[in-house]
């Protein structure tokens, strides 16, 4: 269903004010996505139920093959100027999406059977947290978990950053941490953390007998992982870094080591 937009006023487009209130729209169980691959990625993939998407002229005529697929879902066509006084934003992508969130995540069953996940500790940095999923898209980890104070997923930024990972990478947020990652410990996953300290082991030693299923525990660039979760972990690893320099980005990190120990 495709509709005209010519003035910021109509209420059909309302609910795109909220874009810009992440608060706003989690209370209303809705995320935004933006940008023209990533609204594509996000309609093509049906993983999310899309409530309506916003689009320029420009952009709905170079996604009209795939609105065409989608009938069903309320399409808005305005001027770039009519989406900016909506959204407060000069959105140039001319693409947003408004979608549900699930209304509950997915059982830590359900990553059992990943050769490698990401577990994620107070990574708060949308950029760091839309890196870390396209890291983990490209780089064949099965799902990423996330702590309670780490950044959330279908946040814009996190979701644009990660170039539509966020939509395509399972997650789960583990409340109990790190000891609710003990299901998945039990089901036969050793739990590897990355840290600089100078008592880990170099990478390139646990690479080589690497061959079960991992969970990489990460934590944020300040402080790195916490006690706990070093202590939780099975073995503890280090990416041999130039003495000038103190550690590497969380999402660099995370790059090196899923390549290093790929199944």
């Amino acid at each position: 269903m495709i509709l005209r937009i010519a003035d910021a006023s109509d209420p059909a487009i309302a609910p795109y004010r909220d874009v810009g209130d992440p608060s706003a729209l989690e209370r209303k169980g809705l995320f935004v996505a933006e940008g023209r691959l990533t609204v594509e990625r996000l309609l093509a993939d049906r993983r999310f139920a899309v409530d309506s998407v916003a689009l320029t002229p420009t952009a709905a005529h170079a996604m009209a093959s795939l609105l065409d697929a989608h009938r069903d879902t309320p399409v808005y066509v305005c001027d770039p100027a009519v989406l900016e006084a909506v959204t407060g934003f000069d959105f140039h992508r001319g693409s947003l999406a408004l979608a549900r969130r699930p209304s509950a995540q997915p059982p830590l069953s359900s990553f059992a059977q990943a050769a490698r996940l990401l577990a994620i500790e107070a990574v708060g940095n949308p950029d760091n947290i839309g890196g870390l999923f396209r890291t983990a898209l490209a780089l064949g980890a099965g799902g990423v978990l996330l702590d309670p104070s780490s950044g959330d997923p279908l946040y814009r930024k996190a979701i644009r950053t990660s170039m539509g990972a966020t939509l395509r990478v399972p997650f789960a947020r583990v409340d109990r941490w790190p000891s609710g990652l003990d299901a998945l410990r039990a089901a036969g996953f050793r739990i590897v953390a990355l840290t600089p300290s100078a008592d880990a082991i170099a990478i390139d030693e646990v690479a080589a007998e690497a061959n079960g299923r991992l969970i990489l525990l990460l934590g944020s660039e300040g402080s790195g992982l916490g006690e706990a979760a070093l202590r939780y972990a099975d073995v503890k690893v280090r990416i041999p870094v130039d003495v000038r320099a103190d550690s590497l980005n969380v999402v660099v990190a995370a790059a090196i080591a899923l390549h290093a120990l790929h199944n």
